[in-house]
C-alpha cells in the first residue's frame, strides 16, 4: 500500500508509468528535488491520511517506504 502510493504520485508527478519505479530508485534518479520531496509528502498524507514529519534523509523509494511504515505503524 505504501510503495503503491509512493510510486503512484511519482509517476503522476514525472508522466512515467508506476512500474518503471522500484524500492531500489533513488529520488535523484527520478529527477526529484527537495521541492518536489514536500509536495509529494503532502500528496502522500492525504492518499494514506495521516500526517508525515520526514525528520531523516531517504534517498530511495525504499527508504522512504521503510520510514513511513516503521515510523507510522503503515503496512502493506
Amino acid at each position: 500500500m505504501v510503495f503503491e502510493a509512493i510510486a503512484e504520485i511519482i509517476a503522476e508527478r514525472n508522466d512515467c508509468d508506476p512500474s518503471e519505479i522500484t524500492m531500489d530508485s533513488t529520488f535523484q534518479d527520478l529527477g526529484i528535488d527537495s521541492l518536489d520531496t514536500v509536495e509529494m509528502i503532502m500528496d502522500l498524507e492525504d492518499k494514506l491520511n495521516t500526517e508525515i514529519e520526514l525528520d531523516q534523509k531517504v534517498e530511495t523509494v525504499g527508504d522512504l517506504v521503510k520510514f513511513i511504515q516503521d515510523k507510522y505503524d503503515i503496512q502493506d
